[in-house]
């Protein structure tokens, strides 16, 4: 599954995005982006692309992190309204996620809940740029709101963009726990969607290349060094490609309540499953669902401890779990006993089926206390 997209590399500068305008004949944007954004070179390019009045551009940052339906709707309704034409993205995951909404919603019955209708998928433009090196979501099909307070899946190739901005200058001025934990989220991408029962050769060569792309350039992206940002802006960006693919698993399906329960990131909460789910996947081969085997299980064990730079999984798995540690990443304190029966409850089945050893409430329950200390 995969569609064509447009890769332009910039570094503050985007005047190669005024052919695009024209030649896709773009007359107006609707630019989804966070009130961060207006520090960024990127978001003054658009700035001047307005006043210009080449293309108008119309912003919308009415949004959260995790962001709510409510949201997208308001997008949506001011997409119609501006006579819009196109969608641009500047953000991390929420950003990118509202504009996959916006752009999929937009001619869909607005009368109806958009959730509860069938996707129709359109050609609106749809650029991209990422501003952490971590989500991926710039490669995926995969979108995420919260109705209700609960998680809503959104999936469709027609919202995956049709171009995206690699400009690592966006990411100079991202704080170190954030260049952590968004590092770690896309090594998770990479290492879950090798193990997932939805691998194939084409997604477990994107995902080694990505694990070897994330370790190459740990150091000088958490140093923040040009090198270092650029090389992990791509690695993500592989990381995701490997995702829509495969989807996620079990490290990601157990993270998001952590996340909203105690404030942590994304991709901190998602580490933390992960160092727990591998040593007990390894430790529990009689555990195989994947349908190619346990044998073949235990030769993709193999093939993650290649990419990760070592001989045995068991190497590569410890590996892992010292470099969280060594992150000093703070495990989150007050954890009731009633913690874990929320937690346990929250775990989606769905993206247990795409992960390949049986994990049964009793153990989802044992890993979360292992996961909180």
């Amino acid at each position: 599954m995969s569609v064509n997209q447009k890769i332009l590399s910039g570094d503050g500068v985007y005047e190669q995005l005024d052919a695009y305008w024209e030649q896709e004949g773009i007359r107006h944007i609707l630019l989804v982006c966070g009130r961060s954004a207006k520090k960024l070179p990127v978001y003054h390019y658009f700035e001047e692309l307005d006043r210009s009045g080449k293309v108008r551009v119309t912003q919308f940052s009415d949004y959260a992190p995790n962001p709510d339906y409510s949201s997208v709707e308001k997008g949506t309704a001011l997409f119609r309204e501006k006579g819009c034409d196109a969608v641009a993205a500047i953000g991390g995951g929420s950003g990118m996620d509202v504009a996959k909404c916006i752009k999929l919603y937009a001619g869909m019955d607005p009368e109806v809940s958009y959730l509860q209708q069938k996707i129709v998928p359109n050609d609106i433009p749809f650029l991209a740029v990422p501003t952490t090196a971590g989500t991926g979501s710039e490669a995926t099909r995969f979108a995420v709101v919260y109705y209700n307070h609960e998680k809503q899946s959104v999936s469709d190739e027609s919202c995956i963009p049709s171009v995206v901005i690699m400009d690592p200058s966006v990411l100079d001025t991202l704080p170190l726990y954030q260049r952590k934990t968004t590092m770690l989220d896309a090594l998770c991408h990479a290492t879950e969607s090798f193990w997932s029962v939805n691998s194939s050769p084409e997604s477990k060569a994107f995902s080694r290349t990505a694990i070897e792309e994330i370790l190459k350039h740990k150091d000088g992206y958490l140093a923040n060094t040009p090198e270092g940002n650029a090389g992990m802006l791509h690695a993500a960006y592989i990381a995701g490609q490997a995702i829509n693919l495969t989807q996620t698993t079990a490290g990601h399906a157990m993270c998001y309540k952590l996340t909203s329960m105690y404030g942590l990131s994304h991709g901190h909460a998602a580490a933390l499953c992960v160092a727990q789910l591998w040593p007990f996947m390894l430790t529990h081969p009689e555990r195989c669902i994947d349908p190619r085997g346990e044998g073949y299980l235990q030769d993709t064990y193999r093939e993650i401890a290649l990419a990760y730079g070592f001989e045995k999984p068991e190497e590569a798995c410890a590996y892992f779990g010292k470099m969280l540690e060594d992150m000093d990443l703070p495990i989150p304190e007050g954890v009731r006993e009633e913690d874990f029966e929320v937690l346990t409850h929250s775990v989606n089945p769905v993206r247990l089926k795409n992960h390949p050893a049986a994990l049964d409430e009793e153990v989802i329950r044992k890993l979360y206390h292992r996961i909180l200390g």
